[in-house]
């Protein structure tokens, strides 16, 4: 919200806001663009009827003093995901979704785009360097770079945000279950996929990955008549550590790595080409991507040991993730740290979907905190289902960060790997910090 709220000011708009509480960086980007709410809090006598609009977070609850206010006023109330499109409906839009990979897939359209001088607006979901927002929204840009979550949109729009903007071209990377709270079983959570299609404007294109089973019956179960351009991983070697695309011109030495990253480049060249890249320009491009914030994100690193923090959270995301730094580094010991943080991953029907995820790493840590759960008003979890749901016997569980952090740091200094991953950050651990103790 504060990145849209960046993007307007920064178009001319007047904006204003409010939260209950800011967190940094958020609140000194906020400061210095002269837009940070003066209190924290909501104050309804702010809700005036010269207001133009109002944009609904995805967090505000139903019972908002402001909320009430604004439609008190008959103001005009938008999601997130539906300014977005008011505000490039008259674009070419271009929405990359699927379960993994749309915050890489989307962040390497935007690198590869701007390296060829290509003017675009976009919303990604994190970070890419290069790029002072996440969001970005012009008068100038023919295209809009979306990535499409499959999430609700806001308290008062429980369409997923995905489908609300109507892309003219689509990539979908695959489809595993996911967001447990919302779509209680996978057939009702791929049946958003279907729609996302079906809602596509006409004579419009969806490239999607060929060797996912699950999105090869959602192509098949869509009605739109538009048309399915299927891609595989790309061509790759590696040397000493380093993956280097196989193209006609010759070797691209890559910043990234393992199977989703190479199917990741094959969609993004294939939209790039869409948009007037050519083969050559696009090589050259992706071949300085040093991936988005938090993915595969280097903390640390010597010649034979290093110490990496990813996003990765969902099973599809944890099993891809873990497999690709064992076959990068296949002489490393892998250690994997893995904190159960989102909903899904705490609910107890849904932890046996991680069955197997963790079966490469050499020493395979989950972490999760009780207070977590509780939070999230969840049934208990205990130790034993945990330990039970990734069937792996030499899966170790701890409840508290200091354990974990003791655990670690007697594994060793060298020829080795240490693998963070979580959508949270571990009960506040300082990563730049911990990961100088561990090599």
């Amino acid at each position: 919200m504060h990145n849209l709220a960046l993007a307007l000011h920064e178009k001319g708009y007047q904006v204003s806001g409010s939260d209950d509480e800011i967190f940094e960086p958020s609140r000194t980007r906020l400061k210095n663009a002269g837009i940070l709410p003066e209190q924290m809090g909501w104050f309804p006598e702010k809700i005036t009827a010269d207001i133009d609009a109002v944009i609904l977070g995805m967090h505000a609850t139903d019972d908002n003093p402001e909320l009430a206010k604004a439609r008190q006023l008959g103001l005009k109330i938008y999601s997130y995901p539906e300014y977005l499109y008011e505000q490039t409906k008259d674009k070419k839009r271009v929405v990359i979704a699927g379960s993994h990979g749309k915050t890489t897939l989307t962040s390497m359209i935007m690198h590869v785009l701007q390296a060829c001088n290509r003017d675009f607006d976009y919303m990604v979901g994190a970070l890419v360097e290069g790029f002072d927002t996440m969001v970005k929204l012009s008068a100038s840009a023919p295209v809009a770079i979306f990535e499409g979550d499959e999430y609700l949109s806001s308290v008062l729009d429980k369409r997923p945000k995905f489908h609300l903007y109507k892309p003219h071209i689509a990539v979908i990377t695959g489809v595993a279950w996911d967001h447990v709270n919302v779509f209680p079983t996978f057939d009702i959570y791929k049946e958003q996929f279907v729609k996302f299609i079906d809602f596509m404007e006409q004579n419009g294109c969806v490239y999607y990955y060929e060797g996912d089973k699950n999105l090869q019956d959602v192509v098949q179960s869509s009605t739109n008549r538009t048309c399915f351009i299927p891609y595989k991983e790309h061509a790759s070697t590696v040397n000493n550590h380093t993956t280097y695309l196989v193209t006609q011109t010759g070797l691209y030495r890559l910043n990234i790595f393992g199977e989703h990253n190479l199917q990741n480049i094959s969609g993004a060249k294939q939209i790039c080409m869409q948009l007037g890249i050519t083969e050559v320009e696009f090589y050259k491009a992706i071949s300085t991507f040093k991936g988005a914030a938090k993915r595969q994100q280097v903390l640390k690193s010597k010649e034979d040991a290093g110490v990496y923090l990813d996003f990765a959270h969902a099973p599809s995301k944890v099993k891809a993730t873990v497999n690709a730094f064992k076959q990068q580094f296949k002489e490393r010991k892998l250690v994997t740290c893995l904190e159960l943080h989102s909903f899904s991953s705490l609910t107890a029907d849904f932890l046996v979907q991680y069955n197997g995820t963790l079966d490469a790493a050499d020493i395979a840590i989950v972490y999760f905190n009780p207070e977590t759960v509780k939070h999230k008003r969840l049934p208990e979890v205990s130790i034993k289902q945990v330990k039970e749901a990734f069937a792996n016997n030499n899966i170790e569980v701890y409840t508290d960060t200091e354990s974990v952090k003791k655990r670690v740091k007697e594994l060793g200094k060298a020829n080795i790997n240490y693998l963070f991953m979580s959508s949270g950050n571990f009960g506040g651990v300082d990563f730049q910090a911990f990961s100088k103790e561990l090599i």
